[in-house]
């Protein structure tokens, strides 16, 4: 049976299924923003399995702002207790940036465009947008999600390493395969014809052969 959901989709928790699994786990009563953050419609991310985890219930994750620890609370619930979240896009997680990001966010917004695509922020940028609470730092990296089919054109990669190579933060990230595979976009650009990449599921890691997954490069 196919996986209700894939890693990197945000979702929110029933919050009597959230109240239950606090229940058991009481070294976690004290931890701040916990007790709420399902009633006030907080979401979680889906993230990998990691080794050894097992059973139907949906792997997903939960960073702490860094000023209450930076602690990233890993969880797994039923998938009938989850509902998908609303896709939040680069463009929209915008107005929550730090304002010196500001050109670089809209050269990677028109970038996307150019290709027909929409990219998706993760980590700090996209839980500053969805919580309200503060994650970004002035050390902060901008991480990107670029939903994209194979082959992935060339000019995204060179693009994205373009306005890279000019922005004021780090810029992380990975193309986001239909089949939820997730390519670190800087491996890709960067392996030979005859190499392969990292791709990163729900279920395993595995090293997939960049022949079909990249686009020709420039006549």
């Amino acid at each position: 049976m196919a996986e209700p959901f894939r890693r990197h989709d945000l979702v929110r928790a029933d919050p009597a299924a959230w109240a239950a699994w606090r229940v058991g786990r009481p070294d976690l009563s004290a931890v701040p923003h916990l007790e709420h953050w399902a009633a006030s419609g907080r979401p979680l991310i889906v993230r990998r399995r990691i080794p050894g985890e097992t059973g139907d219930a949906v792997p997903l994750g939960l960073p702490l702002p860094p000023a209450d620890g930076k602690r990233r609370i890993g969880l797994a619930l039923p998938a009938s207790a989850l509902s998908p979240a609303p896709v939040v896009s680069l463009a929209e997680a915008a107005a929550h940036a730090p304002v010196p990001w500001s050109a670089t966010l809209d050269a990677l917004t028109e970038l996307g465009r150019r290709h027909g695509l929409a990219p998706r922020p993760f980590g700090s940028l996209l839980w500053q947008a969805v919580t309200g609470l503060t994650y970004l730092s002035a050390t902060s990296d901008l991480d990107l999600l670029w939903p994209c089919r194979p082959p992935v054109p060339v000019g995204l990669l060179d693009g994205i390493a373009a306005v890279a190579e000019a922005a004021p933060m780090g810029i992380d990230g990975e193309i986001l395969l239909p089949d939820g595979a997730g390519l670190h976009w800087r491996e890709l650009r960067a392996a030979p014809e005859d190499g392969s990449v990292l791709a990163k599921s729900l279920e395993r890691l595995l090293l997939r052969p960049v022949a079909g997954l990249r686009g020709p490069g420039p006549a």
